[in-house]
């Protein structure tokens, strides 16, 4: 996809705050750290759209980005690994569980996976409470670069074998660093917007 603009929306505690808008959303989910804001960033071709940290759980709000007047793409917080109370992950949680249950404006989630991480319960639970909610699931594994060809060949592979029932489709691969599979995934994201 051409991008002709990308702003900065709004950011939003709970369901009410949303913005109002016509355009269709994709959120962005994942752990903690998995490269989410960068993998926005690198997406829409801005170096510092989405607020980027190394620290675990800076995103802690859903943030919207408006895309050529189009598409608007959703930050939402990682879950898992951050440091921060038990209070504010269970507050993540009911945040993330309503706008995903409630947002008539969502239609597909990329669920976005560390390379060198597992497919674990967290990522497993939320794809089939998607699946049962019909919203489409795009498969996004992340840091690439820091694996060879044949290294990733096979990591991908293990990916197939792990995924979870109600991920169709291919899985991509994604780097932020290179820009390796930036144009897959606006192919899947343009497909789903389509349907």
């Amino acid at each position: 996809m051409k991008i002709k603009s990308a702003s900065f929306m709004k950011s939003a505690v709970k369901i009410g705050d949303c913005p109002i808008h016509e355009c269709k959303e994709i959120a962005f989910a994942g752990r903690s750290n998995v490269g989410k804001s960068s993998l926005i960033n690198r997406l829409v071709l801005r170096r510092a759209l989405a607020k980027t940290s190394n620290t675990p759980g800076r995103t802690r709000l859903l943030n919207f980005f408006l895309v050529n007047e189009e598409v608007v793409l959703v930050d939402l917080p990682g879950y898992g690994f951050a440091r921060v109370s038990a209070q504010m992950k269970e507050e993540w949680g009911e945040m993330m569980s309503n706008y995903l249950s409630q947002r008539p404006n969502l239609v597909a989630v990329v669920l976005v996976v560390d390379s060198r991480r597992e497919i674990g319960f967290e990522e497993t639970s939320l794809v089939e409470w998607l699946h049962e909610r019909d919203v489409k699931v795009v498969l996004v594994i992340t840091k690439v670069d820091k694996f060879s060809a044949n290294q990733l060949t096979k990591r991908l592979a293990q990916f197939k074998k792990s995924c979870p029932y109600g991920i169709e489709g291919v899985i991509i691969p994604f780097s932020a660093k290179t820009g390796e599979g930036r144009d897959s995934l606006w192919k899947a994201i343009n497909a789903v917007i389509a349907e």
